[in-house]
């Protein structure tokens, strides 16, 4: 995805660009939980929740100012990082909940011809990720082009099986994740819910799971809260994201987060929840208003 991020998300990131500036509009008040007074310093947070934070989205910021502002928050993790900005995360004593994985979105495991590429270069990453004590790595499907949703989970099924064993003897959890194919990556494989969990039952291993991504499974399948609860024993990760246009989480946008961060811990969930918006608003604001809404 490294080499995909900025073209998968380059319509999110100009957003991004355009919108720096207004301080957050309260909103989230109506929603449940309470702004802090103060955008410095720590959260009140109730310590059930792994809060991250997706990189990707603070493009502009450089990241030395997004860990430190993340762990000043109280956040757990910086996540979507790339080999060589993981000591950015260390130095502020935060981790890496999902550290990048061996192929960007658009060209990845459902392609029997990319399978030697894909497993030696995982099985360089998976012992760095484990040295690094980060706990998972992210996969993706890779777009159709021509290949049959039903071909497609065969070949992914195939070239996963052959990193599995050392996944598992690691401790990793792979992680592929679930994508909109209708506005933001059109053509991506592993589309829907039920595609990935038949993924995840044809590999057969608990170190193989789904990134439940909900901005893009509202958009995708809707039904948002029956599904996680449905399937949460697949489930492994979350993100978050406005809809529509993938902003602020608050009650400018059509879901209750709130609603939906209380069903997920309520299936008796351990991981992360990372913020995955792009803020239209002053972005430490918008991120301290996001975590406050998920920290249920």
């Amino acid at each position: 995805m490294v080499e995909d991020r900025s073209l998968t998300r380059r319509s999110a990131l100009a957003i991004m660009a355009a919108s720096a500036g207004a301080l957050v509009a309260s909103g989230a008040e109506k929603e449940g939980p309470t702004m802090p007074d103060s955008t410095q310093g720590k959260l009140r947070l109730n310590g059930r929740v792994h809060h991250s934070v997706c990189r990707w989205c603070y493009s502009k910021m450089p990241l030395d100012d997004l860990c430190r502002e993340a762990a000043a928050m109280g956040l757990e993790s910086v996540e979507l990082l790339k080999e060589d900005e993981w000591p950015a995360v260390k130095k502020y004593g935060l981790t890496c909940a999902m550290p990048m994985g061996p192929s960007g979105i658009a060209d990845g495991w459902n392609r029997l011809e990319d399978h030697d590429r894909l497993v030696k270069e995982s099985e360089r990453l998976l012992p760095l990720i484990a040295e690094n004590g980060f706990p998972n790595m992210i996969v993706f499907s890779g777009n159709r082009r021509g290949i049959s949703d039903a071909q497609g989970l065969d070949n992914c099924a195939r070239g996963l099986s052959r990193i599995t064993p050392t996944a598992e003897k690691l401790g990793i959890t792979m992680c592929m994740e679930l994508l909109n194919s209708k506005r933001d990556h059109k053509d991506y494989q592993c589309d829907r819910t039920p595609w990935g969990v038949e993924l995840a039952k044809k590999i057969g291993s608990d170190r193989f799971k789904l990134l439940y991504d909900i901005y893009h499974m509202q958009i995708m399948e809707g039904d948002v809260i029956a599904t996680i609860r449905e399937n949460i024993q697949y489930l492994h990760h979350f993100h978050t994201g406005g809809v529509p246009g993938r902003n602020e989480i608050d009650d400018t946008q059509e879901l209750n987060y709130r609603r939906i961060a209380e069903a997920i811990m309520e299936t008796g969930f351990k991981g992360y929840i990372a913020q995955e918006f792009i803020p239209k608003r002053d972005p430490m604001t918008s991120l301290r208003q996001g975590i406050t809404i998920c920290d249920v």
